[in-house]
């Protein structure tokens, strides 16, 4: 393999893991949405992430650790899991029973990059262009009119509405998760990282959803909605959460949310494909509006991302965590 493709998140090219990740997780959307018309909520989050722990961890039995992992660096996952996991998909599935996957696959995926590059502009880790200032106000636009054409949508009433609100809020999640990456994957490998945010955050939802999972009709699950549950939980979850946790920590948060306008583009053929979906006149509108202002955002001065940017973020949170250790130890 070429010193080109060498990683600090692995040997195969981070792009292409995240490319992969992409097209997993925009054909999850619609996948779903069919588990959660047919069970609650809460159980369709924790059938997806339950499952997805499960065979990560026995993945985990497989692959030898490479070093040491400390109890900070479990916690720092786990930790990571209950925002990334836990509040993410509780926001998401309970959006996802109000309103259509189609909304979810424009707002999570294209509103997450856009409040990455917002964080990162107002904490000054990444530069304050004006062009970049004008995108981040035009994907804020495009939002507005999303949700006004949600909220005026005849055939939906408020519910879709409410859907939608709930998709920005676990788009909020998902980018302080994005965030997080590197910090997380420091002082551990991004297979243990990953599963042990997921394994946390299913733990969560497993005790949030047994009210739900009490009442809910299993006899009348199909066999469409199993199969739908057996490939969110290891595709759209086990597998993409990896590769994704491992092209965060190869070329760092900013370029890995850049990737996720690949989503919005798989997620609405998918919803339109296999569920029938569409965009009313004003959601159209506000989706092209949000989806432009959130590429100049992220792209505006940063056509390509910076050859070792990653690897030195990884190395600087791993020497601050080092040296905070070292300090608690003296103290």
């Amino acid at each position: 393999m070429s010193q080109k493709q060498q990683r600090p998140g692995g040997g195969t090219n981070p792009y292409l893991l995240l490319t992969t990740t992409m097209v997993l997780w925009g054909s999850g959307f619609s996948s779903s949405k069919v588990v959660v018309d047919h069970l609650p909520h809460a159980v369709a989050a924790l059938l997806r992430f339950g499952g997805g722990a499960v065979v990560l961890l026995i993945a985990l039995r497989f692959v030898p650790s490479q070093h040491a992992t400390s109890g900070r660096d479990v916690g720092r996952a786990a930790g990571a899991g209950v925002l990334g996991v836990f509040l993410y998909n509780l926001l998401f599935f309970w959006g996802l029973s109000l309103a259509p996957a189609m909304d979810s696959t424009t707002i999570i995926p294209v509103m997450s990059p856009v409040l990455t590059t917002g964080f990162l502009l107002v904490t000054r880790k990444e530069r304050a262009s004006a062009g970049r200032v004008a995108g981040l106000a035009l994907g804020l636009t495009g939002a507005v009119i999303f949700l006004i054409g949600a909220r005026t949508d005849a055939g939906a009433g408020g519910d879709r509405f409410l859907g939608d609100v709930l998709f920005l809020l676990s788009a909020a999640c998902w980018a302080a998760f994005t965030l997080l990456g590197p910090r997380v994957l420091a002082g551990i490998e991004p297979l243990r990282a990953t599963a042990y945010a997921m394994t946390c955050g299913a733990i969560l939802l497993g005790l949030y959803s047994v009210p739900s999972a009490m009442d809910a009709d299993w006899g009348a699950v199909s066999a469409t909605t199993w199969i739908n549950a057996v490939f969110v939980a290891i595709g759209p979850t086990a597998v993409a959460n990896l590769f994704y946790y491992r092209g965060v920590g190869a070329v760092g948060p900013a370029s890995a949310s850049i990737m996720m306008f690949m989503v919005p583009a798989v997620g609405t053929l998918c919803s339109y494909l296999f569920l029938g979906e569409t965009f009313g006149a004003v959601q159209a509108i506000g989706a092209v509006v949000l989806l432009a202002g959130a590429v100049l955002a992220v792209t505006r001065g940063r056509v390509r991302p910076k050859a070792g940017e990653a690897a030195e973020a990884v190395a600087a949170a791993g020497a601050e965590d080092r040296e905070r250790g070292s300090a608690e130890r003296r103290g």
